[in-house]
């Protein structure tokens, strides 16, 4: 999950001025939901996350919630076990302050604490609402409707090549000018998906959201891996 990769889609035979034309339609979506975005405190989502292995011909589909405070860089991760009789019961959170990363495994029954990679080289959780603000290029490339609603979609390709993903799509409720979902292209061939079920602006969550509990985790062992 912490590499992934993406590639823009190139159209060749396009002209610079349609190009450019679709470019800054593109941006002014993109600044819209941004700016919605931000004006949030916290936003609590539901998601489905699912990885998509042509090779193997496997598909994993997992259910999930974060919680994120962007401004402070804070996110907490859940995703849920796909056993059915155990239905959103918690394996594995990746939790952050900002400083420390907490990565919980519950099978594993223990939680690896590292400092936070500030770098570019990973996807960041607490920027899936804005990871387009800066290092990457963007196209529209239309619009889709699904059960009703009009959803409009901008690829993003990473100005850095030393990336591990290649290409992201974006789909964007055109009414709501919030993220719908985020397709991400990974190298390997491998799929992986976001796609947001609910959202909820300005949650109020306690501050120990950003902390991992050990007294409500008893029997986990801790490793630190900070240096």
């Amino acid at each position: 999950m912490k590499r992934i990769t993406l590639y823009l889609l190139l159209i060749l035979g396009t002209s610079t001025t349609a190009f450019a034309q679709k470019d800054a339609e593109a941006k002014v979506i993109l600044n819209q939901v941004s700016a919605k975005y931000k004006a949030y405190n916290i936003v609590k989502s539901d998601f489905t996350f699912e990885i998509d292995n042509p090779q193997e011909q496997t598909t994993v589909t997992q259910q999930g919630t974060i919680i994120v405070q962007s401004k402070t860089n804070k996110y907490k991760l859940s995703l849920y076990s796909q056993d059915p009789t155990a239905k959103n019961q918690v394996e594995q959170e990746i939790i952050t302050d900002g400083k420390s990363q907490w990565t919980y495994t519950k099978k594993d029954k223990e939680v690896q604490l590292n400092k936070v990679d500030n770098t570019d080289q990973n996807f960041n959780p607490a920027q899936i609402f804005t990871m387009y603000d800066k290092g990457y290029k963007y196209i529209y490339t239309g619009s889709e409707t699904l059960k009703g609603r009009v959803y409009q979609i901008i690829d993003l390709t990473p100005e850095n090549i030393d990336k591990s993903f290649f290409k992201i799509r974006l789909m964007i409720d055109k009414t709501k000018k919030q993220i719908y979902s985020a397709l991400i292209f990974d190298k390997s061939g491998n799929k992986y998906s976001y796609t947001i079920k609910t959202f909820a602006p300005n949650a109020q969550v306690p501050e120990s959201t950003f902390t991992f509990d050990t007294k409500a985790h008893p029997g986990v062992e801790v490793v630190d891996l900070r240096q």
